[in-house]
């Protein structure tokens, strides 16, 4: 058997367990901590490869091997990767309090409705983008994605204290892009919760700013960091853990959202748009010529982080109506695109609706970027060939559709006619998987 036991956040390692093993891996600190026995050989984790051959060579042996972990060695620890290699059958787990669980505690909150994610050895971005999409996550670091780098990322959102918006700067320009934040009247700007050596003699738990926290070396004993919008950071009763559950439904009728004079997509439109652009926890969504905003709310109640272009000052003012409305955040950037675009983090999905003659410019200037897909809705024919022909030249495969439906509509002695709506069409990109991962960051 192999017995892996979580340590390092303020539980003892019962020597007991220790008795009679001719094997301990584990990290230097959760080594240093304990009397091993005499016997016993000691293997220093690093990379995992090597530990592992000596556990195996260890095992034919017939041998006692014990693995001392970080907290709960089942939650993004190290069980996953023993239970491929030897078989959960030959691991006996005895879990600690996890890093999570005891930044939580420390700071005196529940999480049960936390999301928590992974920057160990994963892109950054995908913390970032649930950071901005969630008010209440736990971010587990590893070099190169610690406090710093997430602090640094964050500044670009208007939504986080020392962010983008709260520097003081010029007045802009006439017709300059200009960056603004919608969001429910609900919810507050992110603070970072850093937790370093937890249940160690040098435990540090401190509560600072993004700026703050990109300003400063946190050296190598960080545990987790929480991302907190502290308005909404208790959270309500809960019956299933983790991210909240999707909405019920998506494609909301035009009357969900303040608009005007129907300029609007409609639901029929925003379906096939939402089913192409997959939006999901982790996604950045371009929503660009938002108007009244309603594909930047429906993307964000999906879970995904959002930012909407909108060059009228109105639009903005709807956008920021309508997400409050639906208890989501959407960051807005006032301006026109594709000059609005160029400050933004790469997508990895887009939404263009309207564009006039600039449009072609315009999707050309999102294909560039987008990682995934990109999604154009226009009602007038002129445009398809030059906005498939901008897909197409950025290396997207290219298809669409023409809508064309025709809605039940009352009439005088209980009877219904169908009245059609405006033909739109609607193309789609999607970047071929050999060229995803080759976008500029």
């Amino acid at each position: 058997m192999i017995t892996v036991v979580g340590t390092g956040t303020g539980a003892p390692v019962d020597e007991d367990v220790l008795a009679g093993a001719a094997l301990v891996v584990g990290g230097r600190r959760h080594l240093d901590a304990v009397r091993l026995p005499d016997t016993a050989e000691r293997v220093v984790l690093g990379p995992l490869a090597p530990a592992l051959d000596v556990v195996e060579r260890y095992l034919e042996k017939g041998s006692r091997v014990v693995v001392l972990a970080s907290g709960d060695p089942g939650f993004f620890g190290i069980v996953r990767v023993l239970a491929e290699r030897f078989g959960p059958r030959r691991l006996d787990v005895r879990p600690g309090v996890s890093s999570v669980a005891a930044a939580f505690a420390r700071a005196g909150l529940p999480w049960d409705d936390a999301v928590v994610v992974s920057a160990h050895g994963r892109e950054l971005r995908t913390a970032v983008n649930v950071c901005r999409a969630r008010p209440k996550v736990a971010v587990l670091t590893g070099p190169g994605a610690g406090p710093a780098e997430l602090g640094a990322a964050l500044l670009h959102d208007p939504r986080v204290p020392g962010g983008a918006a709260a520097v003081p700067v010029a007045a802009p320009a006439p017709g300059s892009p200009r960056t603004e934040i919608a969001s429910a009247p609900v919810s507050g700007g992110r603070v970072l919760v850093v937790a370093s050596a937890l249940g160690s003699a040098d435990e540090r738990v401190e509560r600072v700013t993004p700026a703050e926290a990109a300003a400063r070396d946190w050296g190598p004993d960080v545990s987790v960091v929480l991302c907190l919008d502290e308005t909404r950071a208790l959270g309500g009763v809960r019956t299933v853990a983790g991210a909240p559950a999707g909405p019920a439904g998506w494609a909301l009728d035009e009357g969900e959202f303040t608009h005007r004079d129907s300029m609007i997509t409609k639901f029929e439109v925003r379906a096939l748009a939402l089913a192409r652009l997959g939006p999901r926890l982790g996604d950045l969504v371009w929503d660009v010529g938002a108007g009244s905003g309603s594909v930047a709310v429906e993307c964000a109640r999906l879970g995904a982080a959002v930012t909407a272009v909108e060059k009228a000052s109105d639009g903005v003012a709807r956008i920021r109506a309508n997400a409050a409305a639906h208890g989501v955040d959407v960051r807005v950037v006032h301006g026109t695109a594709p000059t609005a675009l160029s400050g933004l983090d790469d997508p990895d999905a887009v939404f263009v609706g309207g564009g006039g003659r600039e449009l072609p410019g315009i999707v050309a200037a999102c294909a560039r970027r987008a990682r995934r897909t990109v999604v154009v809705a226009m009602a007038a024919l002129d445009r398809v060939p030059a906005a498939r022909e901008a897909l197409t030249d950025a290396g997207f495969t290219c298809d669409g559709v023409l809508l064309q439906s025709s809605r039940l509509a009352p009439l005088p002695g209980d009877v219904t006619r169908l009245a059609a709506t405006n033909p739109v069409f609607v193309l789609w990109g999607v970047r071929p998987p050999a060229t995803s991962e080759g976008v500029t960051e």
